[in-house]
């Protein structure tokens, strides 16, 4: 009876955090979820592996993500084709090429500072790196220790976000001839 007890109570939790992540928008970390709740980590932990299971049957069109070091409520990755019509157009950001080259060069070789990233591409880079901050995609991450102390820049958890990745070692791995691309003197 005891354990009856404890699986409804872990159903109860997991419906709790469910209604949280349906209404929030940004991937929300285990102590935040905690403090939204009311419930221990250790709670949050177990109630979203409950989500996870519940998410993995093939009536469900919704998954736990896993971004940026948070998790959110979205849509299965095979049913995004369909709904990217609908759905994508407003959070889709068109980037040209310049854009997506200057983006790569910092998630690749972050911390970079502006000078680096204009050696890498062989061009100036002040409109893409204001245009990426801009959209919240990099950010300052601090000044480089040499004469004149320039700006390095990384990715941000909106580049994560954006990317459906948790960590920047999601990133896809480069072949020996790609990750060249992205070092000085190259």
């Amino acid at each position: 009876m005891a354990e009856n007890n404890e699986k409804e109570a872990a159903l109860i939790e997991a419906a709790l955090l469910e209604a949280v992540l349906y209404l929030e928008t940004d991937p929300m970390d285990y102590n935040i979820l905690s403090r939204i709740s009311g419930l221990s980590k250790d709670a949050v932990g177990k109630a979203i592996e409950v989500l996870e299971e519940k998410y993995r049957r093939d009536d469900s069109g919704v998954e736990i993500s896993r971004i940026g070091g948070g998790v959110m409520l979205s849509p299965k990755q095979e049913y995004w084709d369909t709904l990217k019509e609908r759905y994508g157009k407003k959070n889709e950001i068109r980037f040209s090429k310049a854009a997506l080259e200057t983006l790569s060069i910092v998630a690749y070789s972050q911390p970079i500072t502006r000078g680096e990233i204009e050696a890498i591409r062989g061009v100036q880079a002040d409109t893409m790196i204001r245009l990426l901050l801009d959209k919240s995609l990099i950010r300052e991450v601090g000044k480089k220790d040499v004469p004149g102390k320039p700006a390095q820049y990384g990715t941000t958890r909106e580049f994560l976000r954006f990317f459906r990745l948790e960590s920047i070692a999601d990133l896809p791995k480069l072949n020996e001839n790609e990750a060249s691309r992205f070092e000085l003197g190259s």
